[in-house]
């Protein structure tokens, strides 16, 4: 499964699943843009590991909320180093709340962050690969957003609507050379996680059939599958990598 020559973009690829999903690729040879919103020390950090690996790599501020910031960056990414032929929409972020108590700007910034994100990096992408005729697109959605879960209904409203966004994308985009498919981790050991609380961990443990949570670098690793060549026949497709949660 070689990706060299390949230029992967990676949203949200400080740290924890985007930084595993980096290092995945990088280990299959493609050139890595690490994008990053806020924290530029694990940026580069991520890129440092991956040109470590033996392939270029840069770091690119921009937060994904921002339609023109997501548009520009692709942009950067392509001037850098003249093409893109994967992008990873991973950025994400979660603002949990019981929904008679949730805020409404939390609502908001979590859709703002998780979906449209996701959507503008896809439809600035999407412009250089339809040139290119040829494009791999990986949404990074969630059993969550498959299942619900009490306290995230925003968190869960934004990865459910990543799979519309997936099965829309790839229907338009698949005469190009161009698919567009979705992980969903489950209960995935990253910094998001680690702040909850023990008694919610042990909760979410008990609804594993596998009994354990899943690492980054499982998630990464069925990210990369659907970024290789090897996959250009399967498109719109889900796969879940939550140890059975969402069977």
């Amino acid at each position: 499964m070689s990706m060299e020559g390949n230029v992967a973009l990676v949203t949200g690829g400080s740290r924890g699943i985007g930084r595993a999903i980096c290092l995945e690729l990088a280990r299959q040879g493609a050139a890595v843009a690490v994008n990053y919103a806020g924290s530029s020390q694990a940026a580069e950090e991520t890129a440092e590991q991956c040109r470590a690996l033996g392939v270029e790599a840069e770091v690119f501020q921009a937060d994904v909320s921002d339609p023109a910031a997501c548009s520009a960056l692709v942009a950067a990414v392509k001037e850098r180093f003249g093409r893109l032929d994967i992008l990873v929409n991973n950025a994400g972020i979660s603002r949990d709340g019981l929904l008679m108590t949730a805020k409404e700007e939390d609502f908001t910034q979590t859709l703002d962050t998780n979906l449209k994100g996701a959507y503008f990096c896809t439809k600035a992408a999407a412009k250089v690969m339809v040139r290119q005729k040829y494009g791999r697109i990986i949404c990074l959605s969630s059993v969550v957003g498959l299942r619900g879960n009490p306290g995230q209904t925003a968190y869960a409203a934004s990865k459910a609507g990543i799979l519309g966004l997936v099965k829309a994308a790839a229907k338009e985009l698949a005469g190009r050379d161009i698919t567009v498919n979705a992980v969903a981790p489950g209960y995935i050991e990253t910094d998001m996680t680690a702040v909850l609380p023990d008694k919610a961990k042990e909760a979410m443990r008990t609804t594993i059939p596998k009994g354990r949570p899943g690492s980054p670098e499982e998630v990464a690793r069925a990210a990369v599958f659907f970024a290789a060549p090897e996959s250009a026949y399967i498109t719109g497709q889900v796969l879940c990598v939550d140890g059975g949660m969402a069977v």
